[in-house]
């Protein structure tokens, strides 16, 4: 009696992989390609954040030194809003096609695919900072007195953070509709508590120890220590570690809750 011989059995796929920089750099090419091709999503990241900080100028066009005293936070916020949405929207797209699960059967890690994406969205988020913040410094007239390479530092971990709860938010998304259900959910409860309507010490105690916790207050606390001092400051320090800390954290997140596919 002959026998068959035995299929050799397909090597499982580790579950976990150290990220590599070749496979990072790759995916982030092929994100970069992909928004090449989508002028909605480019026009989205960099000309929406410009336009809305012209149209809040003009709102105010007969009182500047509002427009200083919240155009700087706005200059944080509106990236973070754009980014979110964007990437949120892009990622869940990558699943629902079958594309992540693709990718995912190659020896691209988890890791691998959030660190591309951010390092993809966060070369988009530089240009979308400059562009902002050179507009708002020096055509729509922003009066600060700090360092405007700190405004260009702070507008950019904030891009960064919104591209980070994008990728974060896009696991627990089922359609794009959903994913922009998320933005109620994620940001504006931020927006709210951040102190850019009412000063944070002045709230009730219990939403203040909210606003405490969000990562969005100390975006717009360290844009206001731009705004009023000449130096940076010990507390333009703890603002801006703690936005950047709180991406890598939301980040790592973002790996460990990503899924192939949509069911």
């Amino acid at each position: 009696m002959t026998t068959t011989p035995a299929t050799p059995a397909t090597p499982a796929i580790p579950a976990t992989r150290a990220i590599s920089a070749a496979r990072t750099t790759a995916t982030a090419g092929r994100v970069l390609r992909q928004l090449r091709h989508d002028p909605r999503s480019i026009a989205l990241m960099l000309l929406v954040p410009v336009l809305m900080l012209t149209l809040l100028r003009y709102v105010f066009d007969g009182s500047p030194r509002t427009f200083d005293s919240i155009g700087a936070s706005l200059l944080g916020i509106f990236p973070l809003i754009t980014m979110f949405l964007v990437t949120s929207i892009a990622t869940l797209r990558e699943r629902t096609s079958g594309t992540l699960e693709r990718l995912l059967a190659m020896p691209l890690g988890k890791g691998d695919l959030i660190a591309g994406y951010a390092l993809a969205f966060g070369a988009v988020a530089v240009v979308q900072s400059l562009l902002a913040t050179g507009l708002a410094l020096w055509l729509l007239g922003l009066d600060v007195v700090g360092s405007p390479w700190l405004l260009l530092l702070v507008a950019l971990l904030d891009a960064l953070l919104g591209t980070a709860l994008g990728l974060f938010v896009s696991a627990f998304a089922a359609s794009e509709f959903q994913a922009v259900q998320f933005m109620p959910a994620v940001i504006f409860p931020q927006l709210l508590l951040c102190g850019l309507f009412a000063a944070r010490n002045t709230m009730q105690p219990a939403l203040e120890a909210v606003s405490d916790v969000l990562p969005m207050s100390y975006a717009v606390d360290g844009m206001t220590q731009v705004l009023t001092h000449t130096d940076m400051t010990a507390d333009f320090v703890r603002d801006a570690v703690i936005v950047a800390a709180c991406a890598l954290l939301v980040l790592a997140l973002g790996a460990a809750t990503l899924r192939r596919r949509t069911p």
